[in-house]
């Protein structure tokens, strides 16, 4: 046996490599690049509103620019190339002929079925050794016949006869496929010979040490050092090193927009002349009187005093921006008024790597600070500022006429709680709001997405009491009541209970979407939802001054407030079980839901009163607080209350019950009929015995309308 390599002299299988190791490479990339040219806010809801700022379209240009910020041009012309060599050698494979190799059949040969006999085989042969035998045989010019080819047929003929009465020359047919016994191969390399020969070959190995030695470890390392680059929360390492050293216990909102301002990000976004061209202009506007506030931006004595001690560079160009931003100062000037509106979004990237450093502190005012920070940075509006600057075409003068001379700051809830004549004869007139600027307002105002908690309590699944250092589950049930809402329902009190799962619902076990009964076919089986309940996103955030598309997320966290410190670090939800608003994406459902989030009870007995924050980021004075009691029993006082319940045994059919019979248990009991029909009542009425609540729960809110 002998092997024989050989080149794709022909052009049969060259093409195929190509394609396959192109293609291995393009279909990667091109979906890389299809997500990033997808806009992933398009499927998300939005607030219907036709308010359009002053500077909306700059605005809208930069948020266009963000999403094709990802799109590098050499992605899309490796894409390109990518997809031209694929179509290149899909042509030169349908052009190409190729060589098919046959199977050497001696049946095919003699032209006869493999059920023939000996005698038929015998009867065949003798019949094409008269034709073809080398003293017989006449080529047949019209066939193009030469006596080479029919001594190469006769050979054949002669062969396969062999093959199939011959025992030892049918041995090597069976064991190697063909009667001389095993058969050399080639291994034909799917290169063009030309590449390698003439003269080519140092090319060849140039290209391959370009792709495996330049360029392969170069992707590499870019990747890696990108990653090491950037912190989990996906700012510059060296952003969060800065901000790490401005964190103060006592800081303040201001203070978080000064210590924004130290990321690395600003330096390569105001790099070159644009660190301090149109810096004095910029804080001359912000420091100018405002209308309602010491100075235009927003800014206090103390963030004023900041400013202007640092040195002149990125970093002052960068907060005197954030605070023209916060201000709503207009600058009068096109390159200043797109770098205030790029600034925005860096900075509240930046207030992830501030939280995650305010968290691992514990501190409960610089965790908030950095939360309330995200809110302003989003909706445009300065620290102390009313809230109601977030609704369309307010300014600080009309909020202030509609506060009045209220030491207190009037949120949106409280604003669109009051009666409409009300809000007319303070919002609307001369030097106020148009009557279609105030309908503007008031329509953004009702599709709000306000949560308002109505029960918070804590609870062990399966438990009546919590017992020291056991899993606890912090529920929170509310629903979503835009401001100024009308005819809000009235709590059903079951929908405010948590019901645990059965011990063989596999469903709620795995967290798997569970499919909602809705009916019995004619045998009495249940009948299902076509399809599991989706997730359901809120509108994405109301913020025409934001040049992103943002999700609300809602933070949950426990706080001890005589310590000032946290005691359960925050659980963020971002989607929803039940729909929040109708088909026509304005009218709310006011369906109940539920955030749950769990953690590990105190090692000690007890009563352990709490304050539970529900933060949005995305909305000034949306946030909610109110104290909630964990009540830890001793694990002996624990056995007590359960050695006093009466205890069934299981049904056979249940895994419960399967289980005790495991163990050597005793025989389960069977239902008895009454039983039976007693639950199926239950179920179809779907109600369920509730386990015990064991923590007392102030929730002393706001009322409902």
């Amino acid at each position: 046996m002998s092997s024989d390599y050989s080149y794709d002299e022909e052009g049969t299988l060259w093409p195929f490599f190509v394609f396959t190791l192109s293609g291995l490479v393009t279909l990667p990339l091109s979906y890389v690049l299809y997500k990033g040219t997808r806009d992933p806010a398009a499927s998300f809801p939005r607030i219907k509103s036709d308010y359009r700022p002053t500077d909306a379209e700059v605005v809208d240009a930069t948020r266009k620019k963000d999403r094709r910020k990802d799109n590098k041009l050499w992605l899309v012309f490796l894409v390109l190339l990518g997809w031209s060599v694929m179509a290149y050698t899909m042509y030169l494979i349908y052009v190409t002929p190729t060589t098919i190799r046959s199977i050497w059949n001696p049946y095919d040969i003699l032209g006869i079925s493999e059920s023939a006999s000996e005698k038929d085989i015998k009867s065949i042969y003798k019949k094409l050794s008269r034709t073809l035998h080398p003293d017989k045989a006449r080529p047949d010019a019209s066939k193009n016949e030469t006596i080479e080819t029919l001594n190469d047929r006769y050979v054949e003929i002669s062969k396969a006869y062999q093959a199939l009465t011959d025992e030892e020359i049918r041995n090597n047919y069976i064991q190697y496929g063909h009667p001389d016994g095993k058969q050399s191969y080639s291994i034909a390399i799917a290169l063009p010979k030309a590449m390698i020969s003439d003269g080519n070959g140092k090319y060849v190995v140039l290209l391959y040490t370009l792709l495996f030695g330049v360029l392969l470890p170069y992707i590499v390392g870019t990747w890696w050092y990108g990653t090491l680059k950037r912190s989990k929360e996906g700012p510059l390492m060296e952003s969060a090193n800065r901000l790490f050293r401005q964190y103060e216990e006592n800081i303040d909102v201001g203070g978080v927009i000064t210590a924004l301002s130290t990321g690395k990000e600003f330096e390569e976004a105001l790099k070159g002349d644009k660190a301090d061209a149109g810096l004095s202009k910029i804080e001359s506007r912000i420091l100018a009187p405002g209308e309602t506030t010491p100075f235009a931006g927003g800014l206090s004595v103390k963030d004023k005093e900041k400013l202007e001690d640092i040195e002149s560079g990125p970093r002052r160009k960068a907060l005197a921006l954030l605070w023209a931003y916060l201000g709503r100062v207009d600058l009068d000037d096109d390159a200043l008024t797109k770098s205030k509106y790029e600034v925005a979004p860096i900075a509240h990237s930046l207030t992830k790597s501030f939280t995650a450093i305010s968290l691992a502190y514990g501190n409960t005012a610089p965790i908030l600070a950095s939360y309330y920070a995200s809110q302003h940075l989003i909706q445009a509006v300065p620290p102390k500022a009313s809230p109601l600057l977030q609704l369309p075409h307010f300014t600080p003068a009309i909020a202030k006429a509609v506060e009045g001379d209220s030491r207190t700051v009037m949120t949106v809830q409280s604003f669109m709680d009051q009666p409409d004549a009300k809000r007319r004869s303070l919002a609307v007139g001369k030097g106020l709001l148009t009557e279609d600027q105030y309908k503007s307002a008031v329509t953004v105002a009702k599709q709000l997405p306000y949560f308002r908690v109505a029960k918070a309590f804590f609870k062990v699944a399966g438990e009546r009491c919590i017992i020291p250092s056991s899993l606890v589950t912090l529920v929170v049930k509310g629903r979503f009541i835009p401001p100024g809402s009308e005819a809000v329902p009235a709590i059903d009190e079951l929908e405010l209970e948590d019901v645990d799962a059965a011990e063989d619902d596999l469903d709620a076990i795995l967290g798997r979407k569970k499919k909602k009964q809705i009916g019995k076919d004619e045998a009495g089986k249940p009948v299902y939802e076509a399809e599991a309940p989706e997730a359901v996103f809120p509108p994405l955030a109301h913020a025409p001054y934001f040049a992103r598309d943002y999700s609300p997320r809602w933070h949950v966290f426990l706080t001890d407030s005589k310590q000032g410190k946290m005691a359960v670090p925050p659980f963020t939800f971002t989607e929803f079980d039940a729909p929040i608003y109708g088909e026509d994406g304005v009218a709310p459902t006011f369906r109940m839901q539920t955030m749950k989030a769990q953690f590990a009870a105190p090692p000690q007995a007890g009563h352990y009163t709490f304050v539970m924050n529900v933060v949005c980021d995305c909305y000034v004075g949306f946030d909610t607080k109110m104290e909630v009691t964990l009540v830890v029993e001793e694990a002996s006082k624990a056995a007590e209350m359960v050695g006093e319940d009466e205890i069934s045994e299981p049904d056979e059919d249940s895994l419960a019950g399967i289980m005790n019979a495991a163990k050597g248990g005793p025989p389960p009991k069977k239902k008895r009929a009454a039983d039976e029909e007693e639950d199926s009542e239950e179920e179809e009425s779907g109600t369920e015995e509730e386990v015990e609540d064991t923590s007392d729960t102030n929730t002393d809110t706001e009322p409902e309308n």
